[in-house]
């Protein structure tokens, strides 16, 4: 009987392990082999006012005819993240040899537990993870995102990465609660105008998101962007104690310089009425993008850190006072395609880069060599303004109709420290020192800033700006809120105080 039971178990055994072997041969081995899931963001859209958690689920899907092993599964932060993940029932920082059979799927359960009112260094506006999913040498993720600070969050109701309407029936809306405003992806304003008093914070959530156009095509674009309709209209309202601040929503300090981090702001065709008083656009793409036909009133305000140009007018028309523009990674001040444009008591400086701290054109090249261009007629005015850099030319000037249009570019400066060598030896620019009159050329020795390493754009003891002004009517205080010399101000947007 003992040999009979211990001969059943024996090829019991066998089967089992016979079956074991059988099941591991089976398993899809190819690094072609991809899971799917059923959603690529798992998005924690709670908005946090206590201390809390919340719970999300996503279900990973083999749609294989063969079963497949997950090598591991893990979360990218790992000791780092606020987010954990739950496989099948099993809580802990990383899974291995996770088995999915044929046509099957198996759910994750991620959690997050956020304090907001933990400081921004460790917890952020938006918290960002991703789950690593790592199956024969190929790797998937993803992405988990959460709010962590107390704050007015701005998503399109499509979740993140979409387009926000903002439209009141051509009344005002005003964002003056104390938290910040966060926007996360586009916010389109028409049909409104949006007045920001003094102290609003607005911080936008920037990187690449994905699209599809009208044919269902995908692409790719920048979001972190306001965007001002023809029939919108964005106010400013700043003070010199309490300005408006636009920045990019990663405060931890190794993204206090950064540039890049949100698109920008965008004033459509056609937009009238914008003002902006006591503001400061920093860590951009571009700061402020003005279209064809749009204007913009800009005193007393700062753009900076941007990866390309910090003022862009496109045939607009601008009229900026008072204000600061530095650590571009583009122009400063680019002017194209011509308008109308007023510059007075302005710092533009360009440092570090190669591109020019002002760039003006009366065209708009449609080819590489600009055969192809249209082209309006431009109007450009600067008066006690410094524009100065580490370029040998930091005015880049385009007139590409010439003699052919007499009047289509016309531009002054007056009063201003600038820094040109090649320009005025050009055929096109031979009167530049009569269109700049009266100028004083600067060279990289002569005294001017307090400091350009430490972006200090103050005047030094001796500098070149003091005194070199003219008054200008009701612009009696600088950026800082001196009150100018009535007789002998300074250039720029800074009045020197005698220490």
């Amino acid at each position: 009987m003992r040999s009979i039971l211990f001969i059943i178990a024996s090829v019991g055994l066998y089967f089992i392990i016979f079956s074991a072997c059988q099941r591991d041969e089976n398993f899809i081995t190819s690094s072609d082999a991809r899971l799917s899931f059923s959603t690529d963001t798992l998005m924690f859209d709670t908005v946090f006012t206590t201390l809390g958690s919340a719970t999300r689920i996503l279900k990973v899907f083999n749609e294989a005819e063969a079963p497949i092993k997950i090598d591991e599964i893990s979360i990218k932060g790992n000791n780092g993240s606020k987010f954990r993940i739950n496989v099948d029932g099993i809580s802990a920082e990383s899974f291995q040899d996770i088995e999915i059979a044929e046509e099957d799927s198996i759910y994750i359960f991620a959690e997050v537990t956020i304090d907001p009112d933990e400081p921004l260094s460790s917890s952020p506006f938006v918290l960002e993870d991703e789950i690593i999913f790592k199956t024969n040498g190929n790797d998937q993720s993803v992405v988990l995102e959460a709010w962590g600070q107390n704050a007015i969050y701005i998503p399109s109701t499509d979740g993140a990465n979409g387009v926000s309407l903002l439209s009141c029936d051509f009344e005002t809306r005003v964002w003056d609660d104390p938290k910040p405003y966060v926007i996360y992806g586009v916010l389109v304003v028409d049909s409104c105008t949006l007045n920001l008093p003094a102290g609003t914070e607005i911080y936008l959530h920037g990187g690449l998101a994905r699209g599809t156009d009208e044919e269902g095509e995908l692409f790719l674009y920048n979001d972190g962007l306001i965007f001002i309709s023809e029939n919108g209209k964005l106010v400013t309202e700043g003070t010199l104690e309490e300005p408006v601040v636009i920045q990019g929503d990663r405060l931890e300090e190794p993204f206090n310089d950064v540039q890049g981090q949100w698109a920008g702001i965008r004033i459509g065709p056609g937009s009238r009425g914008n003002l902006m008083d006591h503001t400061i656009i920093k860590n951009g793409i571009i700061g402020v993008r003005v279209d064809s036909a749009a204007n913009l009133i800009m005193t007393n305000s700062q753009i900076y850190n941007t990866a390309s140009t910090g003022l862009l007018g496109i045939h607009a028309q601008l009229r900026v006072q008072n204000s600061l523009f530095h650590n571009n990674g583009g122009n400063c001040v680019q002017l194209e395609y011509g308008g109308r444009y007023e510059f007075d008591y302005c710092t533009l400086a360009s440092y570090g880069v190669d591109a020019s701290a002002l760039k003006m054109s009366n065209a708009l090249c449609l080819d590489l060599l600009c055969q192809d261009f249209r082209a309006n007629p431009l109007n450009a005015n600067f008066r006690n303004s410094i524009i100065m850099g580490s370029r040998e030319d930091e005015l880049d000037l385009f007139d590409r109709l010439g003699e052919a249009a007499p009047g289509s570019f016309d531009y002054t400066l007056e009063d201003c420290i600038v820094r040109v060598m090649d320009l005025p030896t050009e055929d096109l620019y031979l009167d530049f020192f009569e269109r700049c009159a009266p100028c004083y050329n600067a060279v990289p020795n002569d005294s001017l800033f307090v400091s350009v390493e430490d972006d200090d754009y103050h005047l030094d003891t001796l500098s070149v700006a003091e005194e070199f002004a003219r008054p200008l009517p009701n612009l009696f205080f600088d950026l800082d809120g001196v009150m100018r010399d009535a007789t002998n101000p300074d250039a720029g947007c800074y009045e020197y105080i005698i220490q």
